[in-house]
């Protein structure tokens, strides 16, 4: 098992739990394995193909992810294909002829295209495995539910003796139970990683405008000018606009939504994964059918509508282990139309539930790492240090005058309005509809002109969510005073809110040129000699230029040479000879031979050697 994963994998040691799925797996067992993004998945059941007699079938949900993963696949050196509608004939007969031939040791195949292959290709090869990826997408309470994955309990039936293992990033109790249940497997034993991705920085930014995102998202993108990353939108028209708003700023970007034709989906993608443009905004569509390891950062334009979503799409970024960052931007607007959307959904109750949580997550004054890991039943007992709420604990203070002024204006309207109106009245400002109903007479008119409009977003967020008032979504979104709400509002008891800080929006614009251009030069700035077990950023960002070669040459992605994680070993244990090369995590024997003598040499150049 060692010798297999070093020659083909490049890696000396297993990842935890990834040795007990790989034995359990030899032994002919069922298993459910849920492992998060960029946890090694993958390897759980690539490497029994490789051990196993005959062809382990791969179902896949989508053909980019297909496509993907076999390229990674066959740049180590694995004989492995994929059947899907993309193919010609003469690939199929291809594809047929080393299937009967037993050549093929991984065979990736969508839910449908396996269905119209059960009695004709599957019979007549020796099939070792069944690995059913993304396996959240088989069950109604998984986050991403496709119908046709219901129908794959037919393998049991047909391949009564077959094992099948099932593996997801993400899913819950109720959607592990379903998955047994659908799949009809055997005494599954199930593994369940740690979710924990140190690696990745969270961050949450509340009740933001518009320009405010802005400026914000286009200081995250300058700061990281060779990152590259995803910006995820909640509707079709706002990817277009983010997209237009960063390349006018200079920022190679493109749109992804379901609207836009396949055509220009798979040219979006492509340039995405080959690194011609540096970010993709996209819609919630966009994501599962990349691998790409290099994604440095992932932003959130709007809150998604759940944990398992947010968890998942924030797994895009630092699949390779190297440190990555997340923000999240979240607002009361967003709340009302995800809240709109649950209420219409099949599925209403759990929805709101899930919605619920994801709000409680973004809301939070605790460690949020710990807020997901425990969503997925997962404890840690000690504050991560690497999110916000660890950075910067929240301060405190007396609000409640603040939330008697709002309250009072709730109250006021007879309960009759909704935030707009009610930030209108606080304000004193005139917008449609307010003079006819007489809402200017208030005695609450204006009272909380002093507070800008941003800062009361902000604080009716907190007050919503300390229950001081619901939105009533099912009556044009108008705001109801709870009874906990009436304490406040009556001086039975006080609110205690979080100190809004801004320190990002208040930076002077005098001499952030100047500032920004020292920043610039000090990432670039590179000492003549690198101490031996420092990283030679000079020296990686060479390999770099060499990958994109190399990956050019191939027409394959750059990150399936060598990940950004074995460029980074490779610029701190820099390597002269091709046996040293070989002895670097992440590069097995066929990368060793195929791309070893180029790095060794550019290497050496820039060492001087």
């Amino acid at each position: 098992m060692l010798q297999t994963l070093k020659t083909y994998f490049g890696y000396d040691t297993f990842r935890p739990l990834q040795r007990d799925i790989i034995e359990h797996i030899l032994d002919r067992k069922d298993a459910i394995v849920l492992m998060p993004t960029g946890g090694g998945k993958s390897i759980c059941y690539q490497l029994p193909a490789l051990l196993m007699e005959g062809t382990t079938v791969v179902v896949s949900p989508l053909i980019s992810l297909m496509k993907d993963q076999v390229e990674s696949l066959r740049a180590n050196g694995i004989s492995a294909r994929a059947l899907n509608s993309n193919n010609n004939d003469t690939e199929n007969v291809m594809l047929r002829r080393e299937c009967y031939q037993g050549k093929v040791k991984l065979l990736y195949i969508s839910p449908e295209r396996l269905l119209m292959e059960l009695d004709f290709l599957l019979r007549e090869i020796k099939v070792s495995l069944f690995a059913i990826d993304e396996a959240h997408c088989i069950s109604q309470w998984g986050h991403d539910f496709r119908p046709e994955y219901t129908q794959l309990k037919v393998l049991r039936e047909k391949f009564p003796q077959t094992p099948i293992v099932a593996l997801t990033a993400t899913a819950d109790k109720i959607t592990r139970q379903d998955i047994v249940k659908q799949l009809a497997l055997k005494n599954p034993k199930t593994f369940i990683s740690s979710f924990d991705r140190p690696n990745l920085s969270l961050d949450v930014r509340r009740g933001y405008q518009q320009k405010e995102k802005t400026r914000t998202i286009l200081e995250f993108i300058f700061k990281r000018p060779n990152e590259c990353g995803i910006v995820y939108c909640m509707s079709r028209d706002k990817t277009e606009k983010v997209a237009e708003m960063l390349i006018r700023h200079g920022v190679k970007a493109t749109a992804y939504h379901a609207g836009l034709t396949p055509t220009a989906r798979d040219k979006a993608q492509e340039d995405f994964i080959n690194d011609r443009v540096q970010v993709v905004c996209a819609t919630i569509a966009f994501g599962m059918g990349i691998d790409k390891s290099n994604v440095r950062w992932v932003i959130h334009y709007n809150m998604p509508k759940s944990i398992e979503s947010f968890y998942q799409e924030i797994g895009r970024a630092g699949r390779d282990g190297v440190k990555s960052d997340t923000l999240l931007f979240y607002s009361l607007g967003d709340l009302v139309m995800l809240s709109k959307f649950a209420m219409d959904s099949g599925q209403q109750t759990v929805n709101l539930e899930k919605l619920n949580r994801m709000q409680q997550y973004a809301e939070s004054d605790i460690c949020r790492r710990r807020i997901l890991l425990n969503y997925f039943g997962e404890n840690m007992e000690h504050d991560c240090g690497n999110c916000d709420v660890c950075r910067n604990p929240p301060e405190r203070f007396d609000g409640t005058i603040i939330v008697q002024k709002a309250l009072s204006a709730i109250m006021r309207t007879e309960q009759q309005i909704g935030t707009r109106m009610l930030i209108a009245i606080l304000r004193g400002n005139f917008i449609e509809g307010l003079a006819e109903k007489g809402y200017d007479k208030l005695k609450t008119f204006g009272v909380g002109r002093d507070i800008p409009q941003r800062d009361w977003q902000d604080y009716l967020l907190q007050m919503l969510n300390m229950g001081y008032f619901e939105i009533a979504y099912n009556e044009s979104n108008h705001l109801k005073i709870t009874p906990s709400g009436a304490k406040v509002l009556y001086g039975q008891e006080k609110a205690m809110m979080v100190v809004i800080k801004r320190e990002e929006q208040e930076t002077k614009a005098k001499g952030r040129g100047k500032k920004k251009e020292t920043e610039e030069k000090a990432l670039f700035k590179v000492p003549a000699s690198v101490p031996v077990g420092e990283e030679d950023q000079m020296l990686f960002e060479e390999l770099r230029v060499l990958r994109k070669r190399l990956a050019d040459q191939q027409a394959i992605p750059a990150y399936i040479v060598l990940s950004d994680k074995t460029l980074h070993l490779l610029a701190i244990q820099r390597p002269t000879t091709l046996e040293e090369f070989g002895m670097v995590s992440g590069i097995g024997e066929y990368k060793k031979e195929r791309y070893g003598k180029e790095f060794v040499e550019v290497i050496k150049q820039v060492l001087g050697k």
